[in-house]
């Protein structure tokens, strides 16, 4: 499937493009600017843009009120049809955020329930009762995403709730050309919503992808053969970071052992997980990394680990971003793309990445692993890579049976020799192509 061996770009849309923080109204034609990025985009070496939210929302996009109307402080459909189709022409592929399971108060449906109350023949859209209130004084009380009330919970068990998300997501593709979604709390919906929903995209378009949001526990609930394709792999996402600021390896390489090892009880032996450094909903890991020069390591470790490789907008170039100033200093406007030595760096992991069937769909083993160093090895039949990495500010010998005496490093393209022992520069990464 493609998006086993892809990279994506993940753009927060209402902030990137400026919009206010609530919906005003106002419609202007903010989602065009996201035109100008495509050949950034493909340049960093992604080849698939995730949106998250845009449809027309009360503030922040996952409080929806209408999945078929693009958010007025974003534009039209028309624009985003026009963004799509300029995406695709520089072979990018599109994902959207799906958020399927609670709306604004906003939404079309609930206002019908507000105006009508018990007559309206919404009122099974929603988990409703009569016999109660909420803080907002509606007359009656509904059941809430994690006791937010500004986001009502849907009733997925009603075919008609359903059904009009199918329908509204096969007017994604038939609009917009979309490859697939990203299910938003995808940890809140049941198997077998998950099951309806995987069963109607694949007969909806070839490798229609379904990659859900998932925080703890087992991922293997809700990525199966008859849900998700992939989930959110929030476990190494901690250790990824925590891994480097405590100067403990181990962390990250138990973990990953943990999930892709070579060992039959391993859980993820196979799967895709959405790997990442930071998102829209977490601190960026420019500001999260308490030593800057651990940014190249932690996306080495990134790109090159099991799983498909998630850049957030303008963390590539080390922007900042801290949770403590809220939502908004994560979503930031930019008026443009920016490129520097940490831009060019990812672009070569990507392309080491895409060059690699190892690196795809390799599986996993720890080589050598200390508090400062790891290296692990991704492996196909015909392909080994070594990924090597030294968080350390001084160089690093590491003394290893390589099975073989020379390799080539995909990231620079220089020859490296097993002989001796393998140095690692400080604060380095190595992709090694081994020659069998």
């Amino acid at each position: 499937m493609w998006f086993d061996e892809s990279v994506i770009y993940q753009i927060y849309p209402l902030g990137l493009c400026g919009a206010p923080r609530e919906n005003d109204g106002i419609q202007a034609h903010r989602i065009l600017r996201v035109q100008e990025w495509a050949e950034h985009i493909k340049a960093l070496g992604a080849d698939t843009v995730l949106f998250n939210p845009l449809f027309d929302s009360d503030r922040h996009g996952y409080d929806t009120r209408d999945y078929r109307t693009v958010d007025c402080r974003l534009g039209t459909n028309q624009d985003f049809r026009q963004v799509c189709d300029a995406l695709h022409a520089a072979g990018l592929r599109v994902m959207l955020d799906g958020v399927f399971n609670h709306v604004g108060r906003g939404f079309w449906a609930f206002r019908d329930v507000q105006e009508k109350k018990w007559d309206s023949p919404y009122k099974d859209w929603f988990h409703i009762s009569f016999d109660g209130n909420t803080g907002y004084n509606d007359g009656f009380w509904y059941e809430a995403w994690e006791g937010h009330y500004e986001l009502v919970k849907l009733n997925l068990q009603n075919p008609a709730v359903v059904q009009h998300q199918f329908d509204v997501i096969r007017s994604w593709v038939e609009q917009f050309g979309i490859d697939g979604l990203r299910l938003d709390v995808a940890y809140c919906l049941s198997p077998d919503y998950l099951r309806q929903l995987r069963a109607f995209t694949d007969g909806l378009k070839p490798d229609f992808v379904l990659m859900g949001e998932t925080l703890h526990g087992d991922y293997n609930r809700w990525m199966n053969d008859s849900a998700c394709h992939s989930v959110t792999n929030y476990e190494c996402y901690k250790g990824l970071w925590s891994s480097f600021n405590s100067m403990n390896l181990f962390e990250i390489g138990h973990s990953l052992a943990r999930q892709f090892g070579p060992e039959q009880w391993t859980l993820y032996k196979g799967r895709h997980l959405l790997s990442f450094l930071d998102n829209h909903d977490v601190e960026r890991i420019a500001s999260i990394l308490t030593n800057q020069e651990h940014l190249r390591p932690a996306y080495g470790i990134l790109f090159g680990m099991p799983g498909v490789p998630s850049v957030y907008y303008g963390s590539e170039w080390g922007l900042e971003g801290r949770k403590s100033q809220g939502d908004d200093a994560l979503r930031p406007a930019l008026e443009r793309p920016e490129s520097n030595e940490l831009t060019g760096f990812i672009a070569r992991l990507s392309q080491a990445r895409r060059s690699s069937r190892a690196l795809c769909y390799g599986g996993y083993r720890n080589v050598v692993l200390t508090n400062r160093q790891i290296i692990f090895e991704r492996a196909v039949e015909g392909e080994r890579v070594l990924v090597a990495v030294n968080a350390d500010g001084a160089p690093y010998t590491a003394h290893f049976d390589a099975g073989c005496g020379m390799a080539v490093d995909l990231i620079t393209g220089e020859n490296h020799d097993f002989g001796g022992g393998s140095q690692l520069a400080p604060y380095s990464v190595a992709f090694w192509k081994m020659e069998r």
